[in-house]
């Protein structure tokens, strides 16, 4: 096992991984808000580090947004005992993983803590909203930061469906709360957000991609 570093805390009750080469480069988040258990989006690398922190974060959930952020989860589940949910169409993608709780289209974890199959980068692909004094979507490699500030969805030669995707944020824009998210957490590509870990202003740039959205200029070349 690497030593390897600890998460960066970059919110009260939030903490970002270092990139996970296990993962394609993902991002994993740790949020533990005040008097919740700690729910970790994606996992981290498997690293000396990362085990002694979340074994000091006590009982939490694991939540993947994507098969792109599965990485080690079995490893870390037998190491925290964890329970693991993933969307029912890529639980699959896990066998032998201890404590599987596939979900449909959406999930309430409780605390203002909601998910929503969001299918295009992937089949199984969602996002976790955290409402309340977070108000933080985690939006897995739905949205990806394309410069500081920005982000957007792309389409690469791993996205599972890109109509599909472009519907899926049509969906997630109606789900969230109004004026919600203030901030974007993205599951990939951070370095193009110039040393920021998180996109202040979500609602606004949501707003943004919906107008581009109908008027087609979302569409790749």
């Amino acid at each position: 096992m690497e030593a390897g570093r600890p998460p960066t805390p970059v919110l009260p009750g939030l903490w970002v991984f270092a990139p996970n080469r296990d993962s394609r480069g993902g991002t994993s988040w740790l949020l533990a808000p005040r008097g919740q258990a700690p729910l970790l989006i994606d996992v981290p690398a498997y690293t000396a580090a990362n085990l002694a922190f979340l074994q000091e974060a006590g009982g939490g959930t694991i939540l993947l947004t994507s098969r792109e952020g599965h990485g080690r989860c079995r490893r870390w589940q037998e190491a925290l005992g964890w329970p693991v949910r993933v969307q029912e169409q890529e639980a699959y993608l896990l066998p032998g993983v201890k404590g599987l709780a596939p979900f449909g289209d959406e999930l309430d974890l409780g605390g203002g803590l909601r998910a929503l199959w969001t299918p295009g980068p992937t089949p199984g692909a969602c996002v976790v909203h955290a409402a309340g004094e977070h108000d933080v979507l985690f939006c897995g490699r739905l949205l990806v930061p394309t410069a500081r500030g920005e982000a957007r969805p792309l389409r690469t030669a791993r996205t599972f469906h890109w109509d599909r995707q472009r519907r899926s944020l049509e969906a997630l824009h109606r789900w969230l709360p109004p004026g919600s998210p203030r901030w974007i957490a993205s599951g990939a590509g951070l370095g193009a957000l110039q040393g920021e870990k998180l996109i202040d202003g979500g609602r606004g740039l949501l707003d943004d991609l919906i107008d581009g959205l109908q008027d087609g200029l979302l569409d790749p070349p």
